[in-house]
């Protein structure tokens, strides 16, 4: 099932989800140094990183809702696509709430805020792998003429040609 939110031939929410994750936890990162080191500098930095990380998100998961709305109803990927999705919508709240709660004094973030991020985090690497699933088990996202020798996203594909799947044995 091929991808209806598109930029140069790619599907645009899986460009997107990088950014997020990687500022997420980057600010856990930055939380764990700051509860090792004491230094304000690591949780302040912590604050902006997961700021930037749920904006990121919202904004990846604009693309990933067209994506799940085009998934054929009663599939194996619509249930895997939803169970995906609410729970990134939990992974944003509990950084949601983790970035509110610091706002006061980002130098020093509540224990509760820091608990949210850390659990914000387990639940990232869940929803995730979800992702893997869909795309990777389930070709959600991915172009149907797709092989290991089809032509670049970013050239025009001849309709008319027919192109064969590599099959390939695998070794052990």
């Amino acid at each position: 099932m091929e991808s209806k939110a598109k930029l140069f031939g790619h599907a645009i929410h899986p460009i997107l989800i990088v950014y997020p994750l990687g500022l997420l936890s980057t600010g856990v990162i930055f939380d764990v140094i700051y509860l090792v080191t004491g230094s304000s500098t690591w949780a302040t930095v912590s604050f902006w990183m997961i700021a930037a990380g749920v904006i990121g998100g919202l904004l990846a998961a604009v693309f990933g809702f067209i994506d799940y709305l085009n998934i054929p109803n009663g599939t194996r990927a619509k249930r895997i696509g939803l169970l995906h999705g609410l729970t990134n919508v939990c992974v944003m709240a509990l950084f949601g709430i983790s970035w509110l709660l610091r706002s006061g004094t980002p130098e020093a973030p509540p224990t509760v805020a820091l608990a949210l991020s850390f659990i914000g985090v387990g639940a990232a690497l869940l929803g995730g792998w979800l992702g893997g699933e869909l795309v990777e088990r389930l070709g959600v996202g991915v172009a149907q003429n797709a092989h290991l020798n089809a032509p670049s996203s970013l050239t025009q594909p001849d309709r008319n040609q027919v192109h064969v799947r590599d099959e390939h044995p695998r070794h052990a």
